[in-house]
């Protein structure tokens, strides 16, 4: 072969594989574009070395980081695994590694360059293997699952909490009451609005809502983390206090809700002062919620028929049946 033909052939190879980079590399491109529009990222580690590639630049981006800002690195990765999650997913990466389990799957958050919070679904296999059968490469995919665990974390919200107020619905109180049952006695006050159909007529239905949030707002500064605020609907209201009635923290309580509701409200249009009947009745036995509200309900309305604005203590809740011997 002649030395022109060698040159020949060699130019050719070359321009061969700059062709086949060319090919490569847009091939590259439009995986990372399809990718990056689905959300997903790609990436392949290197076990021996720690080395991650990332194939597009999703999982920078997810994390608030600029384009080669942050090195691609199995460290890197770890660190800014969220504290919480740490151990559980590099526990379910390490089976996978020592092949306990077919694969590797973890639902966790990672920390972002701003401190916030990314859910991610994390999946990957290992690909490769070396001659004696340890592996050398896992394949996997991370898609960004925020989106989606806030919304469910709303949906979860919207189940226990009333829209309005942002204080726990019927449902969340019915919840906790069966809960708090199993432990010991305790009350609950039940308040119902004076005058609260006045702030509707006067200054629109729009006004008294901003009423009850306010009003909320003002039930969650007082009551301590031990005490559960409730919004049954309309106006009426209840709170399951982890006291009996008898102890004082039960009364200094309620004579606090009495003050801080008749407070007046600065609303957009106006100004409103109201009042509040409140039952307070004790809990006890088995008896079931909405026994306990019609005793607490009897209370309130004993105030109500007594000039409003006050606090009354219900009869006691019923003893439970003997047993009888059969």
């Amino acid at each position: 072969m002649s030395e022109e033909t060698l040159k020949q052939q060699i130019q050719n190879l070359k321009k061969h594989n700059a062709r086949l980079k060319r090919i490569a590399h847009d091939a590259r491109d439009k995986l990372s574009a399809a990718l990056d529009g689905t959300g997903l990222c790609l990436w392949q580690l290197d076990i021996p070395s720690g080395k991650l590639v990332i194939f597009n630049r999703r999982w920078g981006a997810m994390l608030g980081f600029q384009p080669k800002e942050l090195n691609a690195h199995f460290d890197v990765w770890r660190d800014h695994l969220h504290p919480d999650d740490r151990d559980f997913v590099l526990a379910a990466f390490y089976n996978h590694i020592e092949g306990k389990t077919p694969f590797y799957e973890a639902l966790h958050r990672m920390e972002a360059k701003n401190g916030s919070v990314t859910w991610v679904l994390d999946r990957g296999r290992v690909t490769q293997w070396d001659d004696e059968g340890r592996p050398l490469k896992v394949t996997g995919t991370h898609i960004d699952m925020t989106k989606e665990k806030n919304y469910e974390q709303q949906l979860a919200s919207l189940a226990n909490h009333d829209p309005l107020t942002g204080l726990a619905n019927r449902h969340a109180l019915i919840n906790y009451y069966k809960k708090r049952q199993k432990q010991s006695a305790f009350s609950i006050a039940f308040i119902d609005l004076d005058n609260f159909k006045t702030v509707n007529d006067t200054l629109g239905h729009r006004s008294g809502d901003n009423l009850l949030v306010q009003l909320a707002q003002r039930f969650n500064e007082v009551c301590p983390a031990d005490a559960i605020t409730g919004r049954l609907g309309g106006d009426e209201f209840l709170l399951i206090f982890p006291w009996t009635v008898d102890q004082p923290e039960t009364m200094s309580l309620a004579r606090q809700l009495l003050d801080i509701v008749m407070v007046p409200f600065e609303l957009d249009n106006g100004e409103a002062v109201i009042g509040a009947s409140i039952g307070l009745v004790d809990v006890g036995g088995r008896e079931s919620f909405a026994d306990a509200i019609l005793r607490a309900d009897e209370a309130m309305y004993s105030i109500k028929h007594n000039g409003k604005s006050g606090i009354a203590v219900g009869s006691p809740p019923p003893s439970p049946a003997p047993n009888r011997r059969r």
